[in-house]
């Protein structure tokens, strides 16, 4: 190796590659820094004051021109938690868009404000837009039937929590696969880490679309089935991940309502799954798991919520360069198992 080339190669870490990085599909990540998040998503979770001060001063701008409870607290938590501050709007009706200003526009006006955007919008590639529209990091939290990247990376830590890695699984995704953003991102995400054998459950008007089952085909480690009944198929699962037909994705109500109730999780199904089987749902859900199965230990969808908001703290200090106190980008933390005693 030339001098030069070893110099760039000391210069280039997954942590320093971070820095100031926009991240609009988690295809704006190498599988090494999605992993680097999954390890600092833990050491945070075991050392929640020693990190309390990271983002010191630091502001996040949470944009959402959609309704969003869990997503846009999990975001501002994050934040807060990390010792920053939050500024933002919760519906467009709230912001300039009213007015008809642009979201470039708006995001130039805010990049004099804050360190770091979120947002959500409606309209797929809206983030894209927002991202190129200014010079700090911009994280799409969520952009119509696209992409939902922090979703899919609370989804990865749950996994990692519950079985110690994130692949060699067979998981099932059950429900709305046509406009569900989160399976999109998740079976895309899982491809690039290889060993995954997809269980690709709804009804004909609700498929994958096309363009996933060929990321799945791409990728000669994953294979994929698609079926129409959960029944079938759920004693075979690691994972079932859960969905709600999306209404406001509807333009016709009466197919709504039909497609609403095709699939419900209840005990008499859980009885059929595996001991260790873990359930996922990105929430908010409506009645496609039963709240009988809430007390379940296979149940891992309120664990999903802390995994993201851990994962969103992971993922706003990388973006913004401040380091974790004590955590060892390369391996090997100074504190790693239990919070340190004042």
């Amino acid at each position: 190796m030339s001098l030069s080339a070893a110099q760039a190669s000391s210069n280039s870490s997954p942590s320093k590659d971070f820095i100031g990085k926009s991240v609009v599909t988690l295809d704006d990540l190498t599988t090494e820094q999605i992993e680097l998040l999954l390890r600092k998503a833990q050491y945070i979770d075991a050392n929640r004051k020693l990190v309390s001060h990271t983002c010191d001063g630091r502001i996040i701008a949470t944009l959402f021109y959609e309704p969003s409870t869990r997503t846009r607290l999990s975001f501002e938590t994050a934040m807060l938690r990390l010792g920053g501050q939050v500024i933002g709007f919760a519906g467009a009706q709230l912001a300039s868009v009213s007015k008809g200003e642009s979201i470039a526009d708006t995001l130039k006006t805010v990049e004099n404000f804050v360190d770091v955007v979120a947002i959500r919008h409606p309209k797929e590639g809206a983030a894209l837009v927002a991202s190129h529209a200014v010079n700090i990091p911009v994280i799409n939290a969520g952009d119509g039937g696209h992409m939902h990247p922090t979703q899919t990376l609370a989804d990865l830590c749950t996994l990692q929590s519950r079985f110690g890695r994130i692949n060699n699984l067979t998981v099932g995704l059950c429900g709305d696969l046509t406009f569900g953003r989160t399976v999109h991102s998740l079976i895309e995400t899982l491809c690039r880490f290889g060993n995954v054998n997809f269980v690709l459950i709804s009804p004909d008007e609700l498929k994958t679309p096309q363009y996933v089952i060929d990321r799945i085909n791409a990728t000669d480690s994953c294979t994929y089935v698609e079926v129409k009944d959960l029944v079938s198929v759920i004693g075979d699962l690691d994972v079932l991940y859960m969905t709600r037909v999306q209404q406001e994705r509807f333009f016709n109500e009466d197919d709504y309502l039909r497609l609403r109730d095709t699939y419900i999780l209840d005990e008499d199904k859980m009885r059929l799954a595996k001991k260790d089987m873990a359930v996922l749902h990105p929430l908010p859900r409506v009645n496609e798991i039963s709240v009988d199965v809430d007390g379940d230990p296979r149940a891992a969808y309120f664990e999903q919520v802390k995994n993201g908001m851990l994962m969103r703290m992971a993922l706003e200090c990388s973006v913004l360069g401040d380091e974790l106190p004590g955590f060892d980008p390369d391996g090997i933390d100074a504190v790693n198992t239990k919070e340190v005693a004042a």
